[in-house]
């Protein structure tokens, strides 16, 4: 199993006593990825959100990942999305994006899309639509015609029915053999299969405990078997996300989860996205989940749905996923908890749960596997 980093420029309540936290947010969140870079982590992913006041201020995140392009050397730069919907990028700007940080990275671009997960978001790019199951027709007619803009030499254009270009030659191309690995955000089990039967990795960004993954291998796995990819070839690959919080003692690490405002976080989670199944107990916003006490953590650690301890535990539990059979397990940091404590979660983790599961610490890219045949 590998390990990656979910940055999304998280502000929280900080702007009202700060009239700088977005700035501090967005430019942490950069040093986290650095020093995942600096601590073996494979993965970092930027995620892209419009107008989710709080929850996510990284927009631009092609912005992003081109500044870490120059500032790291091994981590891979994932969009987390990049939101392909003709209505909020055109495909061939995707494309060219994609293509650029590919070139920047040198090779260390992971392509990952999909469609949005909340009709706050979205339908703003979509005005006199109510209905967030429109844009499966739009994506499913954009994402075969990445390869083709990447790999020929002129694209033929399109014309389907919700964008349209005539013929094409569209540059640059990627860096090096093929192009990124492909990737799909998904939240359904459903969307899990349909992934697979594209050849795309999917971002688990709904997957909430270990037993969770018995249905995401499941419905994915058995896909991928018979997948016809859409690309130059198969990513066999499912991430799933969890927060982690690692500390010198387990008391330490309970302490900086308490005061951590994650109900807050939680909450609006469940504000935005919501295509994601609403757990029983989340309430409607602004009602807000409970702060969490000491009792609250130590029950979710206990039911699976947070990793946080001091070095060991933090191992054991990560095993669990690894056991359960994911791909990459990917930690999600809200700037809920102190710049000091989150560096110092990322470092624990790198020397002392990195090492003891990840088994390629050379962390070469995967078309480059699959060109050379292994």
């Amino acid at each position: 199993m590998e390990f990656g980093l979910f940055v999304q420029g998280y502000v929280g309540k900080r702007a009202e006593t700060d009239p700088l936290a977005e700035h501090k947010a967005l430019m942490e969140e950069t040093e986290y990825v650095i020093q995942a870079d600096t601590s073996g982590f494979k993965y970092a992913w930027a995620s892209e959100h419009h107008f989710l006041e709080e929850y996510s201020h990284l927009s631009a995140n092609d912005v992003f990942l081109g500044y870490l392009a120059h500032a790291t050397e091994r981590i891979h730069l994932g969009s987390g999305i990049f939101n392909p919907l003709a209505q909020v990028n055109h495909p061939v700007k995707v494309a060219e994006k994609v293509a650029m940080l590919d070139h920047l990275s040198e090779g260390r671009f992971e392509f990952g899309s999909g469609r949005g997960a909340g009709s706050h978001e979205i339908l703003g790019f979509l005005p006199g639509i109510t209905d967030m199951n429109h844009t499966k027709e739009i994506w499913e007619e954009t994402i075969a015609e990445f390869p083709k803009m990447w790999l020929q030499e002129e694209y033929p254009g399109f014309q389907g029915k919700h964008w349209q270009l005539p013929p094409r030659k569209i540059f640059p191309k990627p860096y090096g053999a093929s192009h990124p690995a492909m990737w799909y955000a998904a939240g359904s089990p459903s969307s899990y299969a349909m992934a697979a039967k594209k050849g795309l990795g999917v971002l688990g960004f709904s997957v909430q405990k270990v037993s969770d993954m018995e249905w995401v291998l499941e419905q994915y796995k058995t896909a991928i078997r018979d997948a016809e990819p859409v690309g130059d070839f198969v990513n066999d690959n499912v991430m799933v996300t969890s927060t982690a919080i690692c500390a010198e003692t387990h008391d330490k690490a309970v302490e900086i989860a308490v005061n951590g405002g994650l109900n807050y976080l939680q909450s609006l989670v469940f504000r935005y996205h919501d295509t994601f199944p609403r757990p029983d107990g989340i309430p409607e916003w602004p009602e807000l989940l409970p702060d969490y006490t000491t009792e609250i953590i130590e029950l979710l650690i206990a039911e699976e749905l947070m990793i946080c301890g001091d070095p060991d535990e933090v191992l054991r539990q990560c095993k669990r996923w690894d056991r359960a059979g994911a791909d990459q397990l990917s930690f999600g940091l809200p700037i809920g908890i102190p710049y000091e404590d989150t560096m110092n979660t990322i470092k624990l983790i790198g020397e002392h749960v990195i090492p003891k599961i990840d088994t390629d610490p050379v962390h070469r890219t995967t078309r480059f596997r699959q060109t050379a045949g292994s």
